[in-house]
């Protein structure tokens, strides 16, 4: 949906659906994004934020198949705004955990999977459109180390084919990193300064240059056209950032926020032993669930919630956040609460001054909540979900 009052677009990702393959794609905007869209928008053009593997992508290569994608997609009415290029193999029936950031940014593979997936969103959008593309924090933390020169080389070579792209669509794809607790991109700290020393710095500027041929100020431009960052919501609360200080941080540095994503993560704001029990519920074996845990002397992090709730050193008291992705539209999780208003903060931002083009709901934990909290079908919880966004919004 287009929002008023040039707050953007607002869509979902179909990352909710298990879209591992095309036919699995085409089953998703036939059927739940078009219940979605009668319940929320039945008589608009409906943004779409599309989510495909690289097995969806590879069966998108026959022109049959991309023909019906189109097809589809003007039928329907629907508008591909931005595209989830994060998850490159399954995320939905199988353990995902630490392999859904791989392959990463220090290997081929990556970019190549992310300039075939900007390839199609050119061939999706009509001339003159900006679109995003979200993609991994770099890699996964422990495996980062050393690796900031490949990760900055791919990550400008993938720059410099969209702007190829532009040169040759006319269309505008923005990759957007997405920082995420445990990764190498985790705190907005972090990644000012990734951006700063690397990304944007002017040895990037020359590279990109020896890539496209631009002289350096239309190189030093094109950076924050085709780089910048996803803000997801939930992934900033879990690190306790300041909603106004954070978003400060990114516009003081010059790194846009090409896709904002709006989630809301598990917040128990004092420990004790019911809470370490009722949070086994939480533990399941498909996702990582980070946590970070704040007491007096500061901030302890984990990789997942039952690595949390194992170590002994933890004390009643604790204020913990766990990357486990609630439903937008509910504060409370009996006995627990949501960071529902870390949300509702940034919602206000942006109402004051639009932070991004492209807003995303992004709920994929649907299959994987507790039972309490799948009393409707994934198709009403959504459309829930985005009207709240809009009631916010006042859009």
């Amino acid at each position: 949906m287009q929002l008023s009052d040039d707050l953007g677009y607002l869509t979902y990702c179909l990352n909710i659906h298990p879209t591992q393959t095309w036919l699995a794609v085409r089953e998703a905007l036939l059927g739940p994004v078009k219940k979605v869209r009668q319940a929320v928008a039945p008589n608009e053009t409906f943004a779409v934020g599309l989510r495909l593997s690289a097995q969806a992508l590879e069966e998108l290569r026959s022109p049959d198949a991309r023909a019906e994608l189109k097809e589809i997609l003007a039928r329907e009415d629907y508008r591909v705004v931005t595209m989830n290029g994060f998850p490159f193999g399954p995320f939905h029936g199988v353990p995902v955990k630490q392999a859904v950031y791989q392959p990463d940014w220090k290997q081929r593979a990556r970019l190549d999977y992310t300039c075939w997936l900007a390839d199609l969103m050119t061939e999706l959008a009509a001339a003159g459109e900006s679109v995003s593309l979200s993609t991994v924090p770099g890699t996964y933390k422990p495996l980062a180390e050393g690796a900031e020169a490949a990760m900055t080389d791919n990550l400008l070579k993938c720059a410099a084919h969209c702007i190829k792209l532009a040169r040759q669509m006319d269309v505008t794809v923005a990759i957007a990193l997405e920082p995420e607790p445990c990764c190498f991109l985790e705190t907005i700290d972090e990644t000012v300064a990734f951006f700063r020393d690397h990304l944007f710095a002017e040895t990037a500027v020359e590279r990109l240059r020896e890539l496209t041929g631009l002289s350096a100020d239309e190189a030093r431009a094109a950076l924050p056209r085709h780089l910048g960052v996803c803000y997801d919501v939930c992934h900033a609360a879990v690190e306790f950032e300041d909603p106004v200080a954070s978003i400060e941080a990114l516009r003081r540095a010059g790194i846009p926020i090409h896709k904002l994503q709006l989630s809301a993560a598990l917040r128990v704001p004092a420990l004790d032993a019911a809470a370490r029990e009722l949070l086994a519920r939480f533990c399941e074996p498909t996702y990582l669930h980070q946590v970070v845990a704040k007491n007096a002397t500061g901030l302890t992090r984990y990789a997942d919630l039952p690595e949390a709730l194992d170590d002994p050193e933890r004390a009643d008291g604790e204020e913990w956040r766990v990357h486990f992705h609630v439903p937008i539209f509910v504060a409370e999780i009996p006995p627990f609460e949501t960071t529902r208003a870390f949300l509702i903060e940034i919602l206000a931002l942006h109402r004051q001054q639009p932070l991004s083009p492209h807003l995303e709901v992004e709920t994929y934990t649907w299959q994987v909540l507790p039972e309490t909290l799948r009393s409707q079908s994934v198709e009403k919880a959504v459309a829930r979900e985005l009207r709240w966004v809009r009631k916010q919004l006042g859009a």
